[in-house]
């Protein structure tokens, strides 16, 4: 588990991140954000002691290259950065936030172009998506020595534990019936 946390609650808008503020998770993710709610948001979340990742691709409004990884780390203060972008995840350890590596496994291909893309970027943390391949889970935690999220397409408790057993530290999702069924 993630800092006793099976899941990592993603929040897609208000209603969900209202839902999160008033949970008991401590650490989260934000999605689909726009530029001009990040601060307020952030504000919040720190008010509520919640330390939150930022999905640095989904921001409307920013580029999501290094120089956005900069100013969200600068001027925002996130816990950590979610990208699919070696250079946002490099930009976010200089800086001292967390690297979340996004990929996505479509195929074999994939999966070794990604494994070389971790062992450049050496993100602190890799989300793969789909979550549902627990063979993947686990040869990307081997090859790269790399804790792993899975995320996407998880909808059952079953499913969750599935990615734990297969060596993931916890789970992202926007669903927010797994989040009240699996706080640890």
């Amino acid at each position: 588990m993630f800092e006793n946390q099976k899941i990592l609650p993603a929040v897609r808008n208000m209603k969900d991140f209202e839902t999160f503020l008033k949970s008991q998770y401590d650490y989260g993710v934000f999605l689909e954000l726009h530029m001009s709610q990040i601060k307020a948001v952030f504000e919040m979340a720190k008010m509520k002691e919640k330390k939150m990742f930022l999905h640095a691709d989904l921001v409307q409004g920013l580029k999501n290259d290094e120089y956005a990884a900069e100013y969200l780390c600068q001027e925002v203060g996130p816990y950590g950065l979610i990208s699919t972008k070696a250079n946002v995840i490099l930009k976010a350890r200089q800086k001292g936030v967390k690297a979340i590596q996004r990929i996505f496994i479509l195929d074999s291909n994939a999966l070794k172009r990604n494994i070389m893309l971790i062992q450049k970027a050496q993100p602190d943390f890799v989300e793969v998506l789909p979550g549902l391949i627990p063979k993947v889970i686990k040869e990307i935690h081997e090859k790269t020595a790399r804790d792993v999220f899975a995320g996407g397409l998880i909808d059952t408790v079953d499913e969750v534990e599935e990615a734990l057993n297969a060596g993931a530290k916890a789970v992202t999702t926007s669903n927010t019936s797994l989040w009240r069924r699996l706080y640890c």
